[in-house]
This record gives structure tokens, C-alpha cells and sequence, in this order.
């Protein structure tokens, strides 16, 4: 026993030395190791200084220029009109539409006869439909997925993420909201008359398609009254009657423009400011932000709501305000653009006139401004500082220098 006790001690001991020489570092090891901190601490200094620099790059800094990288001349930019659709250019005419890529080459194309053809795009999925006309075609980035003809003239249509239609008809003393599958087929088909709910001036689809958005306007006594209504086309909406899960009266409002922002977001544009609803089985009210200027413009995408207001100030014309989707002011800023297009872009704000164009980023920083060799017709973001830019003479795929 005393002798295991012995042996036991003895391993002790040599377990001690050894580690007491492995924790002993030679002079020419710590100079090996304070190398490799050092080079260590540059590398990470390098590369927060390389990310620091592509941020600025990318996100911070300020153009003056343009470069022309793709161009496509004599284009008939009269009757061609475009949009981008995640990454690509959907290009139509009263004939014809195409998907082009960035070097404007065409990867498909339909041919159809229109008289005043308006597209209007959400992600993947299109629809082109004929105002004044009884025509339709829904489509993605592979192609028409199908064709509609309407039982009466179109007055506005719209599209969700997943392609699904739904478009406002006029049958004379009454008028109609059709809703339509991704192959045409007619899912479902409300009337409405001017007494009951009133004329509708605007229709919206969620990114899911279950919730359609609709506001409704007529005459109360001598008083402009506004009616939003929501459509539920799902489990929740088969029992409400015509579908109604929710609506809201605004009286002495108009309400001319209205917006699904994402599946559980929408908004309102009212004469006197927006209203948020919120609920993407039942919406609800959630805020209205009313303003006491006269509003000349409004932009939103699905994460941003933009008003434009003629400024007091001699110095600049207008001030911009921009808020989040549940009616939080993100910023205000003034500027002096006499611009007749204001839009959301890929997250960036565009605005142009005939011959200037102004680009912000979604926080407000003016990007580029400056004046364009052309009559310009149409600007788009199709990718990073990339910008298709439609003038009088053609059309060009350009990039901020």
C-alpha cells in the first residue's frame, strides 16, 4: 500500500515538471508569438478597413456622373413602357410583351393586341391589363401563365406575389371586382352599386392574395364619404357576407390611392394624410397620421411610406417625409427638384423630370443629381447601381461613376 502510494506521488511530481515546462516559453517562442498577434491584429484591422470602404462605396458615396454600359437606339419609347420585375425588365407595347435581361436582350416575348395596355408588377408575377378594354394577361419571369377577358371595360387591376388578379370592371350603372387565378380562371365576383357600398376608386391584393384591399367612395347628404374594405378569399372570409371581414368609414375624406404593403401591412392614402391597417387574416386599423399641408405626391414600397408637400421656404420647393410601415416618421428632408415622377425603387428613391434625375437611398442621402443627355421618359433601379434609363432616342442600361 505504501509503496502504490510511493508510485502514486512520483506520477504527481512528473505530471508537475511537465506542465511546468510546457508553461515555460523560451525567449524565441514569445517573439514567435507576439508576431503572430500582431499579424493577427492587422489582418482583422485590414479587413474591418476593406468592409469599411466597400460599405462607403456601395451605400455612402456620392456620384457625378453617368456611364452608358448597355444601350439600345432608336427604340420606339413612345409605345414601349417598362418595369422591373426582381432583376429583370418587363418591356410592353399595345403588341407585344418581353422579359429582357441587363443587356436588353429579350428571353421570351407574347404577342397579344391591346389599346392602352398598364402593366403592374409585385416580385415575380405580372398582369397587363387593357384600360377601357376587356383584356387580360397574367404572367412570371417564365412566361404568360394566362389570358382574361372581362365581361366589362377594366378600370384598374392588380397582382399579389403568388399571381393572383384581381381587377375593377365597369358594367355601366354598376360596376364589378373580379378576382382571377394565375391561369384566368374567375375565382370570385363581387357587384357594388354607387348607393351600396359606393364607386370603387382603388383595389390592392396582399403578398399571399388571401386579403383584397378596396376603397370605396360616395356621396353622404352634401359630404364626400370614403368606405376600406377587406376582402378575405380564405377560411376566415367564407362565412362573412360578400367576403367582408373588416371596413372602415371615413366621412368628408377622399381616399384616392391604397396599397398592401406585404402580407400583414397596408395603407390608405387619405387628402389629409395615410391610414396603417394592419392583420393578414382580419385587418385592423392601427394608426392614421394626418398632416396640415396639401400633398402633392406619395411613394411606398414594403418598407417605407413617402409623402411630398409644396415647402414654405423660398430656398428649396419641396419637403419630403418618409415613414415606416407602422406610421413612424423616419426622417424629413427639403429639396429642390422640380421633378414630375417621385417613386420607390429597389429600396432607393428616384425622382426625375425631362432632363435631371435624383437618387436617394431609402434613408434620404442624395446619391447622384444631375442633368441627362435626353428627353428622359422613365428611370428604374434594376440592380446594384445599375439603372435602366428610357429617353426620347433609346434606351440605355447606365451606372452611377
Amino acid at each position: 500500500m505504501a509503496e502504490s502510494w510511493s508510485d502514486y506521488r512520483r506520477d504527481k511530481q512528473r505530471q508537475r515538471l511537465r506542465e511546468d515546462r510546457t508553461r515555460r516559453v523560451s525567449p524565441r517562442e514569445q517573439r514567435m508569438r507576439r508576431k503572430r498577434s500582431i499579424r493577427l491584429a492587422l489582418i482583422i484591422l485590414s479587413a474591418g478597413l476593406l468592409v469599411s470602404g466597400i460599405y462607403y462605396w456601395i451605400f455612402v458615396r456620392t456620384y457625378h456622373g453617368i456611364k452608358v454600359i448597355q444601350t439600345r437606339q432608336q427604340e420606339d419609347t413612345v409605345s414601349s413602357r417598362y418595369l422591373e420585375m426582381d432583376g429583370k425588365i418587363l418591356r410592353y407595347t399595345q403588341d407585344e410583351v418581353s422579359l429582357e435581361n441587363l443587356s436588353l436582350d429579350p428571353q421570351w416575348s407574347y404577342s397579344y393586341r391591346m389599346t392602352n395596355p398598364v402593366a403592374y408588377v409585385k416580385g415575380t408575377h405580372a398582369v397587363i391589363a387593357d384600360m377601357d378594354g376587356t383584356s387580360m394577361v397574367i404572367l412570371n419571369k417564365e412566361g404568360v401563365t394566362g389570358t382574361v377577358s372581362t365581361p366589362y371595360t377594366i378600370v384598374k387591376a392588380c397582382v399579389s406575389r403568388k399571381g393572383l388578379v384581381a381587377a375593377i370592371l365597369d358594367g355601366g350603372g354598376d360596376t364589378w371586382i373580379n378576382f382571377y387565378s394565375t391561369d384566368g380562371s374567375l375565382i370570385a365576383e363581387t357587384q357594388t352599386t354607387m348607393e351600396d357600398p359606393g364607386y370603387p376608386l382603388d383595389l390592392a391584393l396582399s403578398d399571399n392574395g388571401i386579403i383584397m384591399m378596396v376603397a370605396f367612395q360616395y356621396v353622404k347628404g352634401s359630404e364626400t364619404t370614403s368606405y376600406v374594405a377587406f376582402y378575405n378569399f380564405g377560411d376566415v372570409g367564407q362565412n362573412e357576407d360578400d367576403r367582408i371581414v373588416s371596413g372602415y368609414t371615413y366621412e368628408g375624406t377622399v381616399m384616392p390611392q391604397i396599397e398592401c404593403l406585404d402580407s400583414s401591412h397596408s395603407v390608405a392614402f387619405r387628402d389629409d394624410g395615410f391610414t396603417v391597417y394592419t392583420g393578414n387574416q382580419v385587418p385592423k386599423e392601427s394608426r392614421t397620421v394626418k398632416v396640415d399641408r396639401e400633398i402633392v405626391s406619395t411613394f411606398c414600397d414594403e418598407s417605407h411610406i413617402g409623402l411630398v408637400f409644396k415647402n414654405d421656404g423660398m430656398e428649396n420647393l419641396y419637403r419630403m417625409q418618409v415613414y415606416s410601415v407602422s406610421g413612424d416618421l423616419r426622417y424629413s428632408r427639403e429639396f429642390n427638384i422640380a421633378y414630375n415622377t417621385i417613386k420607390m425603387s429597389q429600396d432607393y428613391i428616384l425622382m426625375y423630370n425631362n432632363a435631371q434625375l435624383c437618387v436617394m437611398t431609402d434613408s434620404g442621402k442624395q446619391r447622384f443629381l444631375g442633368t441627362i443627355d435626353g428627353n428622359i421618359s422613365s428611370c428604374l433601379k434594376v440592380g446594384m447601381n445599375r439603372y435602366l434609363l428610357v429617353l426620347d432616342n433609346g434606351v440605355n442600361i447606365m451606372r452611377l461613376i
